[in-house]
């Protein structure tokens, strides 16, 4: 039963790739008696090596032949397709976030950075940017996936086998060995519906003798970028579905108010003897007199036109791994693996939003918005930042056997880093000042005595600028970046002694760790600057030494059952109060027959802080807010206040790394089982739990908010008296800073958080996989696989001592609730076909009045082995060409939840030669 299920999970149903595309020195061999022979492997999950892949939790294997066959062009694209993957996450489409070129997994809605990232069993150096500006995760896009045998997927909890950070669960990636002969493959397609080409070169070779062995893998992999524009959906604001086109909202392309009217359109001003009209016609269509009703400015559709929705990335990476037999008992190993990007990313088109002024020409206090255009900035690729990126994964050790190859030891030392270097262009503040408003006047406005006093030069304010113009207002701001992890292991393994059902084996492991990392934001960016308009950053930095030690035993208690143990302290040198841990868990296996297994588990797991969480330097951000206080003040209750632009407007925020922060704590549990119905039918089903004690995140800006709504009314929404002057609310006064006299008197100014221990956070569901393969002599091999994961409950407290509620039905959460992923193959004589599908659950409507309906997308992989030597493939993604869900609600931006792509159908050909 084992060795059927070890050959189904790693070949089914993609064998008919594998064979062509590799050969395996240490390939399996089929016995006389029609038995295969299984040599020990380490699955991720423990450190004992063993014949079975299952064992007591469960373990998802993804392999280079699957990748290539279910049509994915690389790791990241695979990965985001497993079931697990239920959480939410910034993309490409989230062109305004932190980390808008990297590529992250949310497991199990848990966060990006609660999952272990390994290269071959070893930890992958951090993205050195925070996701978010908070958080540190490993990027996947700089795996190379021509170096990829296969990848290995733990849901759960495992700090007692490989320490922090293992809460939601272990991706172990596993590079290539032992490869014989040579590979070379060559793709390149594009979407149907029109964008740019993607490329792909792999060159795969590897030899062996009798006491060494070298692999080695070469790729280039090149995608260009596309924009929003090229999107007839999502290229305008008369895309938004929830209203007319001809009455849809446009943003403010440019206005020019008095502000002692106020804020309606009857504040608009222009210039002495010109009209909207004719001031909307110089932007040659890019600017029109808006359409709704109220509208009294020049109105700019189409700016989200200028954003990209694929960044455009070119990257080349090698890998070489290569043994040598020192003795009969011990080998000698080496391993390299680096990567080099340069990739571009683009986000809207900039604005200035002009500060409040005293205009004496006008006679009055004065604000504005200008947009610029493509026209004007020099086209729609004109503001893309440009990211350098190279990481290098490094290995080297010996490892060997003794005691009779009783026992197996590893040595390894190993060093990882990622560097990043970022150039952004942004507006310089003061020649945006200089170039629209000119020098500044003696004295101060004659209502207020508070506003600076320009001149506004109205020609340049109401005509198009030139692209030399703009850039003369613009620089580059320049981010660098780099982070390292460097361990040294030492794990031995084997079998202590035979009990009366088998061996009780065990491993033990041995840890000195090193991780740091520097983030140098260009110092214009930082608090306090004011060089670079409507653009803050963060800087940091900071090391953390660690050491551990940890046992694991697989202890046969009788034929049917089978028990295991693992146990690990971890030591901490660093600024924080972590200090240690001592995490272990527990599994049992039970075979009560030979086809089924019954397994389960228990874990319990720590997280240290995020780095940047702990070393982060004041930064600064902007973020839209609800200021709840004003809109409950004015008698008004927050669904009337709805949004209304006078309660939902931009603020500035900053925040600190908190260096006194404590590890995240957590416990796993998993039941399930494994059984073979008959012959060649598989089907897993497990229950799992996961639990988070103090995780680490900031008071968001929107609780903050709320509660100092309550604290200064003295009740909270439901009319329930608050405490104004406990300390809690102290806490939360002292977190807004609001805008004393003038225009904006009363307006947020500024909201302070950082990062503490506080909130807890759980999820739990069932995952279940279906596999059948069935062998035809007349009609070909066909092969069957269906995963799925549903989430039952989801639960989170924002403070600790809070109750914890329940939120997975929760019409602002979109995690989804449940993601499905199947195939079907067919392989007959020198044709295979595959044929694969995703399924994503319902998620809430953007009005937060229903949900909308599930997602399907379909690939379609056929090949043909033409020769010996050479074999082509046709592969069409997104088959029946489907975009997101209609949902008539969502009227921001693009128009369609993140998750989803709006690439639509891709078409790719693959040649693939083998000597």
């Amino acid at each position: 039963m084992l060795a059927r299920s070890l050959a189904l999970a790693l070949t089914i149903p993609f064998a008919c790739g594998a064979a062509f595309a590799q050969e395996s020195a240490d390939e399996e061999e089929e016995g006389t008696a029609g038995t295969t022979q299984l040599d020990t492997v380490e699955v991720v999950g423990s450190r004992i090596k063993r014949a079975e892949i299952e064992g007591p939790s469960p373990v998802t294997v993804i392999t280079a032949a699957q990748i290539e066959a279910e049509g994915f062009n690389t790791v990241y694209d695979a990965l985001n397709t497993l079931t697990q993957t239920t959480g939410s996450f910034q993309n490409e489409l989230f062109q305004s976030g932190f980390t808008p070129n990297a590529q992250v997994l949310n497991l199990r809605g848990l966060g990006p950075g609660r999952v272990l990232t390994l290269i071959n069993g070893r930890r992958a150096a951090d993205y050195p940017l925070p996701y978010n500006g908070q958080s540190n995760f490993v990027n996947l896009a700089s795996v190379p996936t021509a170096a990829v045998e296969r990848i290995e997927l733990l849901a759960g909890g495992a700090s007692a086998i490989y320490g922090s950070d293992a809460v939601a669960g272990v991706i172990n990636i596993v590079l290539k060995t032992n490869f014989e002969g040579q590979y070379l493959s060559y793709l390149t397609g594009r979407p149907t519906r029109g964008g740019a080409p993607t490329n792909n070169i792999q060159w795969v070779g590897g030899n062996t003798g009798d006491n060494w062995s070298l692999t080695y893998a070469v790729e280039y992999y090149e995608r260009g970028e596309m924009f929003a524009s090229e999107r007839d959906f999502m290229d305008s604001y008369r895309d938004d579905p929830s209203v007319d086109p001809s009455a849809a909202t446009a943003v403010q392309g440019i206005r020019l108010r008095n502000r002692l009217i106020g804020t309606g359109a009857n504040s608009q001003v222009w210039q002495p003897g010109q009209n909207l009209a004719s001031t909307c016609s110089r932007w040659g269509g890019d600017f029109e007199i808006d359409a709704r009703p109220t509208g009294s400015w020049c109105g700019y559709y189409g700016y989200p036109a200028t954003q990209a929705i694929r960044n455009s990335d070119e990257n080349i990476s090698g890998y070489i791994y290569g043994t040598l037999d020192i003795t009969d008992n011990t080998q000698g190993f080496i391993s390299l693996n680096v990567w080099d990007s340069e990739a571009s990313t683009a986000s809207n088109t900039q604005f200035w939003s002009v500060p409040l002024f005293y205009d004496p020409n006008f006679g009055t206090i004065l604000d504005g918005q200008r947009i610029f255009t493509p026209n004007e900035t020099g086209g729609a690729g004109a503001q893309r930042t440009i990211f350098n990126e190279q990481s290098v994964e490094f290995a080297v050790g010996l490892r060997g056997s003794f005691a009779d190859n009783r026992f197996t030891w590893d040595a390894t030392l190993s060093h990882s880093r990622y560097e990043t270097n970022n150039d952004r262009p942004r507006f310089l503040r003061q020649n945006l000042e200089d170039f629209f408003l000119g020098q500044r006047l003696p004295g101060l406005d004659p209502v207020f005595n508070a506003y600076p006093v320009y001149q506004l030069n109205q020609d340049r304010y109401f005509n198009p600028i030139t692209p030399a113009e703009f850039q003369a207002l613009s620089t580059v701001v320049k981010t660098r970046a780099d982070s390292s992890s460097s361990t040294a292991q030492f794990v031995v393994t084997g079998d202590l002694f035979e009990m009366p059902a088998g061996p009780l084996s065990f491993a033990t492991v041995f840890e000195l760790g090193s991780q740091e990392y520097e983030l140098i934001a260009d110092p214009r960016i930082l608090p306090g600057q004011n060089v670079i308009y409507n653009l803050t950053g963060t800087g940091g930095g900071g090391e953390r030494d660690r050491y551990a030690i940890g046992t694991e035993f697989a202890i046969p208690l009788h034929d049917t059952f089978k028990a295991t143990l693992a146990a690990r302290y971890d030591l901490y040198d660093d600024i924080t109060d972590v200090d240690d841990a001592f995490t272990w868990n527990a599994g049992l296996e039970w075979r009560p027959i030979d086809s089924l297994l019954i397994r389960g588990s228990y874990s319990t797991s720590f997280r240290a802080p995020d780095m940047h969480f702990v070393f982060a330097d004041e930064s600064g951000f902007f973020s839209t807010v609800f200021d709840e206080y004003t809109c409950r003040n004015s008698g008004q209750t927050v669904t009337q206040c709805g949004n209304q632009t006078a309660y939902n407007y931009s603020a500035f925020g900053v925040r600190q790394g908190n260096p006194q922060l404590e590890e995240e704590e957590g416990e796993s549990y998993t039941f399930g089982f494994v059984w073979d119905v008959v012959d060649n039918l598989s089907l897993t089903v497990d229950y799992y739990s996961v639990e988070l004690e103090g995780v680490v995140g900031d008071i968001s800006s929107s609780y903050i908010l709320q509660n100092e709504a309550d604290c200064r009314l003295g009740v909270d929404r439901q009319g329930n008296p608050v405490d104004g002057s406990s300390t809690f609310c102290q806490f939360i006064l002292s977190s807004v800073i609001r805008t004393v006299g003038g225009p904006n008197d009363g307006r947020i100014e500024q909201v302070n958080r950082g990062p503490i221990n506080r909130s807890y956070l759980s999820n739990e569901g069932i995952d279940a996989t279906l596999r059948y393969t069935l062998d035809t002599d007349r009609w070909g091999n066909f092969g069957f696989q269906l995963g799925w994961s549903h989430v039952l409950d989801q639960k989170f407290a924002e403070f600790q001592n809070e109750p914890r509620e329940s939120y997975r039905d929760d019409l602002t959460n979109f995690d989804f609730r449940s993601r499905m992923r199947g195939s079907v193959s067919w392989q007959y004589k020198d044709l295979d076909v595959t044929v694969f599908g995703t399924r994503y659950g319902s998620l809430p409507n953007w009005a937060e009045t229903g949900r909308i309906a599930p997602y399907h997308v379909y690939n379609l992989n056929v090949g043909y082995e033409f020769t010996e030597n050479f074999r082509a493939s046709l592969i069409v993604n997104n088959v029946l060409d489907k975009l997101a869900p209609k949902d008539d609600t969502f009227f921001t931006y693009p128009f369609f939840w993140r998750a989803y792509s709006p690439i639509g159908r891709e078409v790719f050909v693959r040649a693939e030669f083998t000597w």
